[in-house]
């Protein structure tokens, strides 16, 4: 009989609903209140966003991050205009062109760089790329935090990425699918959210709320405000305007006024430095970066993988022929951790145990080629 499957790592995606946000949705669905976000919840949404940033901003919620990316730089650009981005951003390989049809055209320019990270160089170049109007203006610099590789920027990177591109009359996009870890991870090295963004010259957010356990809301945070002028009006064109918007923001209202998207964040994070620990036990084994967050990248012989798969575990590979990505989410226990890692270590086990009945072979003579 095939072993159960078990998604526990093949995505913070798979993961349910937190139960703070579940108390929020249960909150909310009482009695009748205003539609399309003239509710208290939402209301009161804005006065959290301010003062986990400590500063004016303004607040949309939209139900995807898809969503959440295209339309965020549909407000940086114009059609001739291109989008700076990593190779592996979310806004290159997994949009499916949503930010090109929601621009109306803008191009993406995708460049490599090592650990999920855009470098300064590398950006410079592609922002003096020039061939009048021949090519396409660079309009956004879209930074991933933390990113696809599950490591993270640096203040002193954001910051110098953001001035370069200011310096050039482009805006800064950054996507924060994992934005919560990120938060968690920086911490307690005395970082805060407002730290890691707009004093850091980031103009736009994309906070995640689906990774972090709510449903079916996206936050977009504008801390230049002059890019939010008509964003409502694209929402709405979008089909993103959510008509009871109450539940939406009620999840957030529970999440950000009892801190409980910093604790489940750090609760994965932690939870990602354990399964990294088990597969440091293997020597066989690489990790791909260091975890910073709630990711854990490692290269895998196919038979170990194989064998993994075999026994339930599903989990994707991600960078290169051989480089799988596991994530850990709110809900992961040590004891998730733990059955993976004696899984682990038994297939492990059987990968150097010669097998049954093979003879060795015989050693070779003296001078033999």
């Amino acid at each position: 009989m095939p072993a159960r499957a078990n998604y526990s790592f093949a995505s913070d995606n798979t993961a349910g609903l937190c139960p703070e946000a579940w108390a929020g949705l249960a909150a909310a669905n009482t009695g009748r209140v205003p539609s399309y976000g003239a509710d208290a919840w939402t209301a009161r949404l804005q006065q959290h966003f301010r003062k986990i940033f400590a500063t004016d901003c303004d607040v949309f919620l939209v139900l995807n991050g898809t969503a959440a990316n295209a339309l965020a730089l549909s407000a940086l650009c114009q059609p001739f205009n291109s989008i700076i981005c990593h190779d592996y951003s979310h806004v290159d390989t997994d949009e499916c062109g949503a930010p090109e049809l929601f621009t109306g055209g803008s191009k993406l320019m995708a460049l490599a760089g090592p650990n999920g990270k855009l470098e300064p160089t590398a950006v410079e170049r592609a922002l003096r790329r020039e061939r009048g109007v021949h090519f396409q203006k660079p309009g956004a610099l879209s930074l991933t935090q933390s990113t696809e590789w599950g490591t993270l920027y640096t203040l002193a990177e954001i910051r110098a990425l953001a001035t370069l591109a200011h310096a050039h009359g482009v805006a800064v996009h950054m996507d924060g699918a994992r934005f919560a870890n990120a938060a968690a991870a920086l911490r307690g090295r005395g970082i805060t959210p407002a730290d890691l963004t707009w004093r850091a010259g980031v103009d736009v957010l994309c906070f995640g709320g689906t990774k972090s356990g709510l449903h079916a809301t996206e936050a977009v945070v504008f801390f230049n405000r002059d890019l939010a002028r008509d964003f409502d009006r694209r929402v709405k064109q979008a089909g993103q305007l959510d008509s009871k918007m109450r539940f939406a923001a009620a999840q957030w209202d529970a999440m950000l006024r009892t801190g409980a998207w910093l604790k489940h964040a750090a609760h994965a994070n932690a939870m990602a430095q354990k399964l990294a620990a088990a597969f440091r036990c293997h020597p066989a084994l690489r990790l791909i970066a260091e975890p910073e967050v709630n990711g854990v990248f490692v290269e895998l012989p196919p038979a170990v993988f194989a064998a993994l798969a075999a026994r339930g575990w599903h989990f994707y590979r991600f960078i290169g022929e051989h480089g799988y990505r596991l994530m850990c989410a709110w809900d992961t226990t040590a004891s998730d951790v733990a059955d993976f890692a004696a899984d682990l270590a038994a297939v492990m086990r059987a990968a150097a145990t010669p097998k049954a009945g093979k003879k060795k072979p015989p050693a070779k003579k003296p001078g033999a080629r």
